[in-house]
């Protein structure tokens, strides 16, 4: 019977010990499957631009000044924006109301708008001023509508939604339409991820936009004297460095998006991300990144030409010259050599010559795509030497 008990022992041991073993293999069979899973989701969801990654639908990192690119994600889908339509319906009130801090009494129209809202009250008086920020900061929907009907003047909403896409075509950001003031769906309200970081780059460059974005928290006070507290709900205000907007919004068909912007070092870069669980976490991410991988290149500085050239005929033997414009580019350390710099310049000029006078061109080439055309103008007149010349200047005398 003890031969017995001590054979069982045995059997139950040599059980356990299978059974322990075939959990390891198991389990590291799980383990290389799921990092092979991993890896192919990795892969899947590489950007076409850099080597980046989001979990986000559609993304777009631009750098405002050039609109450059930096990363992106099927930067050219049109989809929903949810409420970072705001930007436009913003941009479009700064730039069409005259005055934005005279009040105007709220229409019914705007009151009770689903969605996010301020609550506004009829017959509340607000200036448009006050509304953007109560849009901006914390999404009404009902501000929106508020501003709409206001600077669309006459013909109300409608006609503030053909200024918004009117002014879209102008920005450059072609693959958009806007239907309504606020981002609620809508199978004919649409973006793309580009068109967005285009529509804010530009938004950005108005100072008023900057400054409403870029608040944290702020209070509005209506001409009846009830005060409104708002909150922005953007946490890179506090969390990025250099973080100054823009929107943050959510439908339930386009999800969580947010589009925000971040200034250091003299360069501004926007980022774009739509339909992004962690859309926070990854626009920060990718922020980070491009400030770490981009900077912003002064290229005149690598001008090699002759700031004078030779003038006959005169009573000085050169002029000075100058190129004008923008030179600036963002690029990686290592794309500088992806540069080329070709100049056209006569080898001398004839006297008299003109102050400003266009006397040659430079061409930026990166990759061999054309980046700039530089205008390069004489900085000074320069009179002929002549007898007719000299006279002029004996009478010029007297």
């Amino acid at each position: 019977m003890e031969i017995l008990h001590t054979k069982l022992k045995r059997v139950v041991f040599c059980g356990l010990i299978f059974v322990l073993i075939l959990s390891f293999l198991l389990g590291s069979f799980f383990v290389i499957y799921s990092n092979i899973s991993l890896k192919n989701q990795t892969s899947a969801e590489e950007l076409p631009i850099s080597s980046g990654y989001t979990s986000a639908k559609a993304m777009c990192v631009m750098e405002t000044k050039t609109g450059r690119v930096l990363y992106a994600k099927n930067k050219s889908q049109q989809l929903p924006m949810a409420s970072t339509t705001k930007i436009m319906t913003a941009i479009t009130a700064i730039e069409n109301c005259k005055n934005l801090d005279e009040k105007f009494v709220i229409s019914p129209k705007a009151v009770g708008i689903s969605g996010t809202s301020l609550y506004l009250r009829k017959e509340e008086s607000f200036s448009i001023r006050d509304l953007l920020y109560g849009l901006m900061l914390i999404s009404g929907n009902d501000a929106s509508v508020a501003i709409g009907e206001h600077v669309g003047g006459e013909g109300g909403v409608k006609n503030f939604l053909e200024m918004m896409n009117n002014l879209a075509v102008k920005i450059g950001a072609v693959n958009s339409h806007f239907d309504n003031t606020h981002g609620l769906d809508s199978k004919t309200h649409y973006t793309t991820a580009e068109d967005l970081a285009k529509i804010t780059s530009y938004a950005m460059e108005n100072p008023t936009f900057r400054d409403i974005v870029s608040t944290r928290s702020t209070k509005i006070v209506s001409g009846e004297g009830k005060t409104r507290y708002l909150k922005n709900k953007n946490r890179l205000l506090s969390s990025l460095e250099g973080c100054d907007g823009v929107k943050t919004g959510f439908t339930d068909d386009a999800g969580r998006c947010l589009v925000s912007s971040c200034y250091r070092d003299g360069m501004r870069l926007v980022c774009v991300v739509l339909n992004c669980g962690p859309m926070f976490e990854e626009s920060g991410d990718l922020l980070n990144k491009g400030f770490n991988e981009f900077k912003l290149y002064d290229l005149s500085k690598f001008f090699s030409y002759n700031r004078y050239l030779p003038v006959e005929g005169a009573k000085v033997d050169k002029v000075k010259i100058e190129s004008d414009g923008n030179t600036f580019f963002p690029l990686r350390a290592s794309e500088l050599e992806n540069i080329k710099i070709t100049y056209s310049l006569p080898n001398s000029l004839t006297a008299p010559v003109q102050k400003s006078q266009k006397v040659g061109e430079i061409n930026i080439f990166f990759d061999n795509d054309l980046l700039f055309s530089q205008n390069i103008y004489t900085m000074e007149e320069v009179r002929s030497n002549t007898i007719l010349e000299g006279i002029k200047d004996i009478t010029s005398k007297w």
